[in-house]
């Protein structure tokens, strides 16, 4: 690694200028500050977080609706960091605590087989097109689904069309594009671009290759992941996905709606809709207060508009055990990462 490092401080001075390189993978920005990545680049060459982990750019109001039907007493199961995000009614564990039915699991299998005892049970899905066909497969098979599920594409062409800070190339998620495929990536173009794996050694190749993309004036989608990602990506499990879902708006946390961005259950399996299902609940819901908790940059964090150590809060109001926000709480969140190897 130590050649790799040196060519990028050679390729680095010969740009000439400031580059901002955005990881939009929560796997990618635990490698990252884990092998202290940022510590070893060329003082021109700034390495930003972007909307790579799925618990937090959960909205708000998705986490008030699910620990609503929580306390309405609906049974719900998800993944273990959602069960502590904070939200205006309190997050899952605490109305655990208060005898609501919720269940922290490892899988959707998991969830189908608590579902068989609890008749109602409710499965909160979220993530992007990685963990979006095991929520599908689910559905298929019966399980009662709150979906949040996005893509994740449409949120980077966000960032480039919000304006908000200078990209001028992105560290393309591996995970999502193992089932997308690198040609996915050609309907954003005008960014330089290159797909990773997540080794020390494979940042540092995508983060050297974007660096002679920007001083060769190229914009391009490269792949240095040629051994788990093909050109078309795994055309199977987006199948999958596509018999279930059907794209509608997305709403995320730090952005709002983001256009064709979210995956909506199609008609053909409305009965497994939570939110069809149990309309009723949610319409009484006053969503009024779901914003993001007072103080906290998480929403910001994830536009990259600041880092976890901007926050006033972080390792302050704000700790892996007490958290205030969902940038602290998901182990791919930008803050308990920095809690975690940067501290």
């Amino acid at each position: 690694m130590k050649k790799i490092l040196e060519k990028i401080h050679e390729v680095a001075s010969e740009v000439g200028h400031d580059v901002n390189l955005m990881e939009v993978c929560g796997t990618h920005t635990q490698a990252i500050s884990r092998n202290g990545l940022r510590s070893l680049m060329p003082e021109n060459v700034n390495l930003i977080t972007g909307p790579g982990c799925p618990v937090c750019v959960t909205a708000q109001k998705d986490i008030d609706a699910i620990v609503s039907l929580a306390l309405a007493g609906i049974p719900v199961a998800t993944y273990g960091d959602l069960m502590r995000v904070p939200g205006s009614f309190g997050s899952l564990d605490q109305a655990r605590e208060k005898g609501a039915k919720v269940f922290d699991v490892y899988s959707v299998q998991d969830a189908l087989e608590i579902q068989k005892e609890n008749l109602e049970l409710v499965f909160f899905g979220l993530g992007f097109e990685t963990t979006t066909p095991m929520t599908a497969f689910a559905i298929k098979k019966g399980l009662n689904v709150y979906s949040t599920h996005k893509l994740f594409l449409p949120a980077m062409k966000a960032l480039l069309d919000m304006g908000e800070i200078q990209i001028d190339g992105f560290i393309d998620p591996g995970h999502v594009s193992v089932i997308i495929g690198s040609d996915a990536y050609e309907s954003l173009s005008g960014v330089s671009q290159v797909i990773t794996g997540f080794e020390a050694k494979d940042v540092l190749e995508g983060i050297l290759m974007l660096l002679v993309q920007i001083r060769d004036g190229r914009k391009e989608i490269e792949n240095q992941y040629v051994r788990a990602v093909t050109e078309k990506g795994n055309e199977k499990a987006r199948k999958m996905i596509f018999d279930v879902f059907e794209m509608g708006d997305g709403d995320w946390r730090g952005f709002g709606m983001i256009p064709g961005s979210g995956l909506d259950i199609k008609k053909k399996y409305e009965n497994q809709d939570a939110k069809k299902r149990h309309k009723k609940i949610l319409d009484k819901i006053d969503f009024s207060g779901s914003k993001d908790p007072a103080g906290c940059a998480c929403g910001e964090i994830i536009r990259g508009l600041k880092n976890p150590k901007q926050c006033p809060m972080f390792g302050r109001a704000c700790t892996p055990e007490n958290p205030t926000g969902p940038c602290m709480v998901s182990v791919e969140g930008a803050c308990n990462v920095a809690m975690r190897f940067e501290r």
